[in-house]
Parts: C-alpha cells; sequence; structure tokens
C-alpha cells in the first residue's frame, strides 16, 4: 500500500528517518520531533487507515509493517525509523522482517509484548458522534465527552483527526470500523510471525515516566526480541513524551540517530 507521506528536507549523506504515528494519530503529529530533526531528510506517514491514507480490512502489524518497507524502498531502501505507539510497534516488526531495510530503530513509549487494555472503546465513542449534527470541532467535542471520552487530551487528540468543512458533512479521516475491529491485534504482538534477534541495529526504546506501557514485562519484552535495546525513562511525561517533552524527546532521538 502508497501511504500518504510529509517529506522535508533533501537526500544527504545520511540515510532518511521515517517517522510512524500511534493509533488514531496522523503524520503531523510527529511534525515537532521532526523539525528537531533538521537537517535530515524526514518522512512522516500517515499509517493505512489514518490520515490521507488508504484504508484497507487489514491492519495487522505485519501488513503496517510491509506499508514502511514500500515507504523506504521509494527513499532508497535504507532508513532510520522512529515509531510512537501502535508506530512503534509496526517498526519493531519492519526491523525483525525486513531488517536490511532499517539502520537505527527509534520505539517511543511502547513495548514488544501484547497488552490487556483496549482502546475499542475510544473508537466506538467516536463512531457514536452524528456527525450530521457537527458544525464545528466543539461540537464533536461535546458529543465525544456525552460518550464518555473524559480526558479533554484524548477529546483534543482524536479531534485532530476530524475533517469539518462549511460546505460539506463533518468525516472522520481514520477507518473506525476496522480500527475497532483490529483492536485485540493492535494490543497484542504477532511473534508467530516474527524472529527474536532478527535484527540486530542499534534500538533505543524511550518511555515516560509516568506512563505504564513499558513495565517490567515491557522491558523483558525487548529483552527477548531486541537485546541490544537501550531503555531510556524520560522524566515528568506520559504516553505522549514526543508532545510533553519534546525537547528531551527530540534531542535523545537526533543524538542517537546521530
Amino acid at each position: 500500500m502508497e501511504l500518504n507521506r510529509i517529506t522535508t528536507g533533501e537526500p544527504g549523506a545520511d540515510p532518511p528517518v521515517i517517522l510512524a504515528h500511534g493509533l488514531f494519530g496522523a503524520a503531523r503529529n510527529l511534525g515537532g520531533l521532526a523539525r528537531r530533526l533538521e537537517g535530515r531528510r524526514r518522512v512522516q506517514v500517515d499509517m493505512r487507515n489514518h490520515g490521507d491514507s488508504p484504508w484497507s480490512d487489514d491492519h495487522s502489524y505485519p501488513a503496517l509493517a510491509d506499508d514502511l518497507a514500500r515507504v523506504i524502498e521509494a527513499e532508497g531502501g535504507v532508513a532510520d525509523v522512529v515509531g510512537h505507539s501502535m508506530g512503534g510497534k509496526a517498526a519493531m516488526a519492519l526491523s525483525l522482517m525486513h531488517p536490511e531495510k532499517v539502520r537505527r530503530l527509534v520505539v517511543l513509549d511502547i513495548a514488544p509484548v501484547a497488552y490487556n487494555h483496549s482502546q475499542a472503546d475510544i473508537a466506538a465513542a467516536a463512531q457514536s458522534v452524528d456527525l450530521a449534527a457537527v458544525e464545528r470541532r466543539s461540537d464533536a467535542d461535546r458529543l465525544l465527552a456525552a460518550a464518555g471520552v473524559e480526558d479533554p487530551g484524548t477529546r483534543a487528540f482524536l479531534l485532530q483527526s476530524l475533517e469539518v468543512r462549511p460546505d460539506a458533512r463533518a468525516r472522520w479521516r481514520m477507518n473506525l470500523d476496522v480500527l475497532e475491529g483490529a483492536m485485540d491485534g493492535l494490543t497484542g504482538w504477532p511473534e508467530e510471525a516474527l524472529t527474536p534477534g532478527a535484527f540486530d541495529g542499534p534500538v533505543l526504546a524511550l518511555h515516560g515516566a509516568n506512563s505504564s506501557y513499558v513495565s517490567d514485562k515491557g522491558r523483558a519484552g525487548f529483552g527477548r526480541w531486541f537485546p541490544q535495546a537501550e531503555l531510556r525513562r524520560v522524566e515528568g511525561c506520559g504516553h505522549w513524551l514526543h508532545a510533553e517533552r519534546p525537547e528531551a524527546v527530540g534531542d535523545a532521538v537526533a543524538g542517537f540517530l546521530a
């Protein structure tokens, strides 16, 4: 699948940096981090079923990894890859399935393990919004809150993927039906399709000090799948560490990729 991309910078001596966003997100969610990597060619992608990329009934990690592999092929065949949450799992799957395409890997607040939580309730809440009644984002914000999405930050994040135009009905720029149906696979980890240690390049795993996504189980997962990984804790932030601590995360990523 050909993913929609936001490309900045010119090709240079270093390979490009591919940036993959998380569930319910879009390419521009990693724009701040991309700007911190100025001087490199950066390619932010809308993952399938998100943003302006095509939709598909298959939203498995092997499919997401193959999409990223196609982007890298178009960008010269080798890249550094940075992924957050769902994008981080897709990037890890990519490195294990196509290790020859990845030079360095950065994983933001996710681990190569299955999780017990689900985001299906958020997808269901977004689907429940009566788009015919939405004339501005504030309308959708109110309807999301009524549907049970209590956290204002989560609502603001979701609303970045809502397109509201004065001359047309509002629409979600993500395939909520497929994402909700794929939730077990997204919170899981496709170990049957992967080989531990297949990627032996450098790996940096950053996780927020206030996030529960990289627990002892997650650290053990890195030990199994990426024994060369360097795990670093970023203080003063949670799951969206690149948005909450942009300077610290940007400096860590830039230094590692350099």
